[in-house]
Order: C-alpha cells, then structure tokens, then sequence
C-alpha cells in the first residue's frame, strides 16, 4: 500500500484500521484546486485492503473530474470503508461514528455523503459526529436521497447520446439494457419506460429485476449475458469496471452511458469502445446528478432548481461529443481535457 500511495498523483491518503469491525477505513483526497473535496462514502467486501485503497483513489480522481466538468467550486475526494463481513448494526454504527469522527478531524478538507453501500440513514450516524456530511437534513430530520437525481443526469445524457448517434434524443422503442436495480437503476428505469423505451433489467439479484420489470412491463437478462445483448444503449448503473479489454469486443450496443462510477476498467477501454463505433458518455460527467443535488440541496435550493442544474448535463455532454467528433476521438480524451483546462484556469487565478 505504500507504494500506491507514493505513486498517485493525489493529495492525501489517511487510513486507519478499525479493530472493532476489522474494517479499514480508507479517505483519499484527490485535488482541492477548486474547492475543498466532497466525495461520497463506500462500503464493501474487498479482496484485500490494498483493492480498496485503490478504488478510493479512483473515486476520488472520478470526483475531481466531475466537479470541475460541470463548473462547481469543489474537490474530489472519497471514503472506502473495506468491511471483512456484513457487520451487526450496532458494529455498523460504530464504524461510521469512527470515521465521523476523522472526517471531523480534518476540519473540512474533506465532506462525505451516500455512496455504494451507504444510505442516507448512515449519513444521519456519521453527523453525530461531524458536520461535513451531505445526505441527511439535519433541521427536518429526514433523508435526501440523491439516487433520483443521479438517475435524471443518466436519463438526459442517455437523451444526448442518442442525438449524436441516431439524430434525434426520442427514446421511443429504443433498447436500453439497465445494469443494476438499486437507488439509481429503478428511477431511471421508470424514466425510460415512460419515454417509451423498451427496458431490459439485469441484476446479480435475479428477483429484483425480475419484480421491477413486472411493474414496468420490461424483460429481464441474465447477469452473464448482459454483454451480449443485442440494445441500443448499455446503461451500467452497478459496480464500476464492467467495461474492460475482455467486454469491450462483444458489446452489442451502440451507447454506454450509465450511474456506475469508474464504469472503464483502464482508460484505453475508451479507445476501443470508439474504434467499435461505440459512444461513450463519459462516466463522470453523466453521473453527475446526485453530487450536484447534495450541496445545492444543503443550501437550501428547491428541487425544481435543482432538477434544472442537472438537466444541464445533457448540454454539457452534447458539447463533449461535438468537440470529440470533430477531433475524431473518444469523448473521453474531450472529457479530459475540458477537466485539465478547468484545473489550469483555477490555480492561474490563484
């Protein structure tokens, strides 16, 4: 692990091993050139702890990205949290108080909010011991869950790419293949029904798909043959990395776009996801609605301001895929740049 650590390009790295739970805690801060970072925080089984400091550091790098392609003043940073086994609630809660209390530490460097494998509720455990939390309202009392909102980018970036690729952002009886039905996957799900898309639903928990896709009307694929199914859109909204050197051949897709972060499992995926013909909305940018809901939310924005702020991700990325075909590269490489010259302006003007 000390040798990852040395070789990224980040900021920060804090660990700590939680002896009570055997989870180690993991927070990376990536770059605070526009602000400071805001990240959500993940917890899962890993194989090895060294596993979850580098997907902190991916999130986090992802978050850096995200903010600063869609113009906010904030950083990326993210918290993994590698848990041995699903822990007892009151273990659960401890945990969460323990890294309530380091996030604390850091005296804003660094605020968490929902992630993979966290919920609102655990947002409400880990502000009893912080402030520097997004995701629960602490003057009502009550939950805000940026899954819906998420699910909106995913939606009108899934509009964009359509646009490019068959000249018009209608849904209607097009084939979109949603990977994963949980917080983001089901409303986006229900909003691609109700443009009158034909939906596919897969899930490692067969049930679940299968009892989504009896109250929408759409068919279910088996999680071993999501890649091989012939859509029009592949919408990954599950773990990241499904889309790899190994995948990318038998896509039968003519768009990714999708809620999961890190979605490419090496850069250069981007290169043979266009070399295929196939667009890519680049993951960061078309996720992008839950993070912007969590501050404008804070602040006391409504939800119709909020809805507006990520409808823009469509805009946004339409201006990516424009720059990319007249560059004749991957939407990534434009991504990219955007993010650089974002980054470059800001610490100019310091």
């Amino acid at each position: 692990m000390e040798q990852l650590i040395a070789s990224w390009s980040g900021e920060v790295v804090i660990s700590a091993f939680d002896a009570d739970s055997g989870a180690w805690i993991f927070i990376a801060i990536h770059d605070t050139t526009l602000g400071p970072a805001v990240g959500g925080c993940r917890i899962r089984v890993y194989p090895k702890p060294r596993d979850a400091l580098l997907d902190a550091m991916r999130l986090a790098e992802g978050m850096t990205a995200k903010w600063a392609c869609i113009g906010f003043p904030l950083g990326g940073g993210k918290s993994v949290l590698a848990i041995p086994g699903v822990p007892e609630a009151e273990c659960r809660g401890r945990l969460l108080r323990r890294l309530g209390r380091i996030v604390a530490s850091l005296r804003g460097l660094y605020a968490c909010g929902p992630d993979l494998g966290t919920t609102p509720e655990d947002m409400a455990v880990i502000q009893e011991e912080t402030e520097y939390v997004h995701g629960w309202d602490r003057e009502h009392g009550k939950p805000v869950d940026p899954g819906p909102f998420t699910a909106l980018g995913v939606f009108v970036g899934i509009r964009a790419a359509a646009q490019r690729v068959f000249g018009s952002s209608e849904l209607a009886g097009r084939r979109v293949l949603v990977q994963g039905v949980g917080d983001v996957g089901v409303p986006l799900a229900g909003m691609l029904a109700d443009a009158g898309a034909e939906v596919l639903l897969s899930d490692l928990i067969a049930d679940r798909a299968r009892s989504l896709g009896h109250e929408l009307g759409a068919s279910t694929v088996p999680a071993g043959a999501v890649y091989t199914t012939p859509c029009d859109v592949y919408a990954p909204c599950a773990v990241g990395a499904t889309v790899n050197a190994e995948v990318v051949p038998s896509l039968q897709c003519r768009i990714v776009a999708g809620s999961a972060n890190n979605q490419l499992d090496r850069p250069d995926d981007a290169e043979g996801l266009h070399a295929r013909g196939i667009l890519y909305a680049p993951d960061y940018v078309v996720n992008a609605g839950g993070a912007i809901s969590l501050p404008m939310l804070r602040e006391g924005r409504t939800v119709e301001a909020v809805r507006d702020r990520v409808a823009r991700i469509g805009q946004t990325l339409g201006e990516i895929f424009d720059e990319a075909a007249a560059a004749g590269e991957s939407p990534l490489l434009a991504a990219d740049r955007r993010v650089r010259s974002v980054l470059e302006q800001a610490r100019r003007s310091r």
